[in-house]
């Protein structure tokens, strides 16, 4: 960090450290900080319900003051109760809505939530531009394939992308990688670093569908891992008004039995070697028949009295709530490891070229020896042993996880002081 950057965080810092300001601070007629959280893109996915309850629960954790108000793209499925449950006072204003119309009068920030880019682009440059107020980036990935447009050549695209980044009061990218891309590119928001993905502070929980769960499948804690498969394109045709794309299909096709081969190899040995149960589940709706098609059809018959497939999607509070007692989780995804390790439980990812570089965030809170790429020969060979590793060694891994949770909460806390700060900076004497 240098000049502009380092002054604004160590002066954020240290709020945080000393316990900050109250931002009402007491005083009688002194109006409520509001902040207006852009999130929750969509329902199909766990990881994309859980990006919205993690930013909630950090902001009531550290700035407890401030009324919040949530933009969403989409609550539908239940999530919308599901928050409203979790977070009673949360207030909900949904696109072209006239409580949309008084966020834009009444909020003082707008916080753009966490996603595989600056989902919500045009929305921060209508704030912008119709209100004059701050805005804020927190926990995304940026790269130069997200952010192309349908309507303009990648150039133009990039050029507006660099520019949104650079009129941002701060981002946070949820990857070094995005944030060194964001740098090369030349963007210049006065603070720009390193900030984990919302969904690590997720802690929406369902216990009772998760223990009927358990118990209908005989899974005791701490003696079952999860595996999650992934193909290297969603099929979201297959549960969205989306066209077919010939092309993802066919990619998936060539791809899945080499993506899944050695999570297949890794569930037969834990099975064999170990007394845990393993439990095949899905992190979005296109997964459960992905799971079934390449890891538990095709495991030898001997071992499926062992294995579970889930063969039902499932909300995030009720993932969570078997998650954190689980013995960890291995797979193909990244936001349930996110989830598992926000808990302090193990969990190890595996990624590809298609994804964004979302994955490289393991590296970033000190988990780079439980990434893996598929793509690698190398990595591919270390996935077996390093998953029995984590079942055999429970402490080691537990351990392991622990310090990566403790590196992102630390984060966490620096990153809410920013946001903390610019309130206060944005309040009247």
């Amino acid at each position: 960090m240098r000049g502009l950057q380092r002054r604004a965080f160590l002066k954020a810092t240290a709020l945080a450290a000393t316990g900050g300001t109250t931002l009402a601070s007491g005083t009688v007629g002194t109006p409520r900080p509001k902040v207006l959280l852009r999130s929750s893109w969509q329902t199909v996915n766990i990881g994309d319900i859980a990006h919205t309850p993690g930013v909630l629960r950090l902001l009531r954790t550290h700035i407890p003051e401030a009324e919040i108000t949530l933009w969403p793209s989409n609550v539908d499925n239940g999530v919308e109760q599901l928050l409203l449950n979790a977070f009673p006072d949360l207030r909900i204003a949904k696109p072209r809505s006239p409580e949309l119309t008084q966020a834009f009068a009444e909020c003082d920030f707008l916080l753009h939530g966490s996603g595989p880019s600056i989902v919500a682009e045009r929305d921060l440059v209508t704030w912008s531009e119709s209100t004059g107020k701050p805005y804020g980036i927190y926990g995304i990935t940026f790269s130069e394939k997200q952010s192309s447009a349908t309507s303009a050549t990648s150039d133009e695209a990039m050029a507006r992308s660099v520019e949104v980044l650079s009129r941002a009061s701060f981002v946070f990218f949820r990857d070094s990688t995005s944030l060194a891309l964001a740098k090369r590119l030349g963007a210049k928001s006065p603070l720009m670093e390193f900030g984990p993905d919302g969904a690590f502070a997720c802690d929406l929980r369902d216990a009772e569908s998760a223990d009927r769960f358990l118990q209908k499948h005989g899974l005791e804690e701490g003696r079952f891992l999860c595996c999650i498969p992934r193909l290297r394109y969603t099929p979201y045709w297959q549960i969205k008004e989306v066209p077919f794309d010939e092309r993802k299909h066919a990619r998936n096709e060539a791809m899945k039995e080499h993506d899944h081969v050695a999570l297949r190899e890794a569930i037969v040995r834990v099975v064999n070697e170990t007394d845990h149960k393993v439990l095949i589940c899905p992190e979005d709706r296109t997964q459960m028949a992905v799971g079934k098609e390449v890891l538990y059809d095709k495991l030898p018959r001997e071992v499926l009295d062992r294995v579970v497939w889930r063969p039902d999607y499932w909300l995030t509070g009720e993932a969570v709530s078997v998650y954190v007692r689980s013995a960890g989780l291995f797979g193909n995804e990244m936001h349930s490891p996110i989830m598992c390790v926000g808990h302090g439980v193990p969990a190890i990812v595996c990624r590809f070229a298609e994804q964004t570089s979302k994955g490289f965030m393991w590296r970033d809170i000190g988990l780079g020896e439980w990434l893996f790429d598929h793509d690698s020969p190398d990595d591919q060979r270390r996935i077996v042993p390093a998953v029995l590793a984590m079942a055999k060694n429970p402490d080691d891994a537990r351990a392991k996880a622990a310090s990566a949770r403790s590196s992102v909460e630390q984060r966490q806390r620096e990153t809410m002081a920013v946001l903390r700060q610019r309130l206060l900076d944005g309040r009247p004497a």
